[in-house]
């Protein structure tokens, strides 16, 4: 019996692990899983003309990423009144595709994705993932946040240094 994980991404982990040079490591680790984006992200993704922006067109492109449409317009509506489009649309189609697990880093999207039962993984579990199946290595931990603060990624040192401790 074959098993099909599947994988919901938001807009903001997919630019900042293409910012990071590791979306390549993602897609490569993730190869025999579904990995999907609302329509609304990949059109988040495709108005700018940033290289993280070009890469994940190029994995959008070669059908690596699968952008789908929702259909629980009323739900994504009502998430949107707390959330962003990009956001909302990705926790609908979580929903919609019975997903294993939906990437999301915004705080708010997170705490309302699991409250509607989905399992939640942020950018930093995934990068922790790929660290410790020697997938990437990071050799300094404060020069990784130094890189991380470098391209705009939030996460407080504290939060940080619980991911990253072995």
């Amino acid at each position: 019996m074959v098993i099909i994980v599947k994988l919901v991404f938001n807009s903001s982990p997919l630019i900042f692990l293409a910012r990071l040079g590791l979306i390549e490591n993602v897609i490569e680790h993730f190869e025999n899983y579904n990995l999907y984006l609302p329509t609304a992200v990949a059109n988040e993704v495709a108005v700018k003309s940033d290289q993280a922006s070009i890469s994940i067109k190029r994995l959008i492109e070669s059908q690596q990423l699968e952008v789908q449409n929702i259909n629980l317009i009323s739900l994504a509506n009502s998430l949107n009144e707390r959330l962003g489009k990009g956001e909302s649309d990705a926790i609908v189609l979580a929903i919609e595709l019975q997903t294993d697990y939906i990437i999301l880093d915004d705080a708010a999207a997170r705490k309302e994705a699991m409250r509607l039962g989905l399992n939640v993984k942020g950018t930093l579990a995934i990068i922790r993932l790929l660290q410790k199946q020697q997938k990437i290595s990071i050799k300094d931990t404060d020069d990784f946040y130094k890189k991380l603060m470098k391209i705009n990624f939030r996460i407080k040192r504290t939060i940080f240094n619980q991911i990253f401790k072995d």
